[in-house]
């Protein structure tokens, strides 16, 4: 990464709300040619950026890199890739690096990842690789390819951190290392954010903190998912949902109005933008963006 701030850095904290969507790589045909379906439909709402996953280990790797490098190539976005220190060596990594810079994508999300047993299982870093997101960031912005780097960010704590305070200190050392912007978990209580926010920034990083949204349209998905990354669906969000639990129309409908209500805090709070975990689909995203209060939109 070069000593100056990149475009991207300076959008983020130009005032201005940011909206960015994230995609996963697919596992077969069909599904790619659903994201691409997907990404033809919010093209148009002219995103900040968008971002494709990197699966466990690198298991994503190849049509993650041919995924990003053909949004860079062939659609007016601007597209970050996912990169993970899961089972890879240093090597390994910094060959990542120059395809992504072949592929024309300059911009990079900087994760640690799951352990590759899954998560909940114990991390083991690989024995020629890296143990920590941080030293992946060093990694990026020590290359000689001028990286836009970004990290992860957790309002409800990361599940191996010890306090919530421990996680602002993460972040704040990620800053230091080069990292230009954060995106976060998705979450469902705007405090939990405005928290992460206030004690990142009471450690001097001014760092731009993206909070994500994760549309909900599926209980028991959201559900297994939230217990996934080590938190739990809030006690008055189950409330909302569950009297629709045998009703798909109204819980999808509900799901849609608390996102949107989640949304438009966050914004008026002062958040740079929102990024939507999309699973794909365009439909949940585009419904929540036209509900955005005017005053935010």
């Amino acid at each position: 990464m070069s000593s100056q701030e990149s475009s991207l850095g300076r959008e983020l904290k130009a005032g201005a709300p940011s909206f960015s969507f994230e995609f996963f790589p697919p596992k077969d045909d069909a599904g790619e040619e659903t994201l691409w379906r997907t990404i033809a439909e919010l093209e148009p709402l002219d995103p900040t950026f968008v971002s494709v996953t990197y699966g466990a280990g690198g298991s994503t790797r190849e049509r993650t890199v041919r995924i990003t490098g053909r949004i860079a190539d062939s659609t007016t976005l601007r597209p970050i890739g996912h990169l993970t220190v899961v089972d890879q060596s240093r090597a390994e990594l910094e060959n990542v690096l120059k395809q992504y810079a072949a592929a024309g994508v300059t911009h990079l999300l900087a994760l640690r990842g799951d352990p590759s047993g899954g998560p909940g299982q114990p991390w083991a870093p690989h024995p020629e690789g890296f143990n920590h997101a941080i030293d992946l960031v060093e990694l990026v912005t020590a290359s000689k390819i001028d990286f836009c780097v970004g990290v992860a960010a957790f309002p409800e704590s990361h599940p191996e951190s010890p306090t919530l305070d421990h996680d602002a200190q993460i972040l704040a050392r990620k800053a230091q290392a080069g990292a230009e912007f954060a995106v976060t978990q998705f979450f469902f209580r705007a405090s939990d954010y405005f928290n992460l926010v206030d004690r990142t920034r009471a450690l001097g990083a001014d760092i731009p903190i993206v909070p994500g949204i994760m549309p909900v349209t599926n209980l028991s998905q959201i559900t297994r998912m939230a217990e996934l990354s080590g938190s739990a669906v809030p006690p008055e969000i189950l409330a909302r949902l569950e009297p629709y639990a045998d009703n798909a129309v109204a819980l999808r409908k509900e799901g849609i109005q608390i996102a949107t209500e989640l949304s438009d805090a966050l914004l008026a709070g002062g958040a740079p933008g929102l990024h939507f975990y999309t699973l794909n689909r365009s439909l949940a995203t585009r419904e929540i963006y036209e509900n955005l209060s005017p005053v935010t939109a």
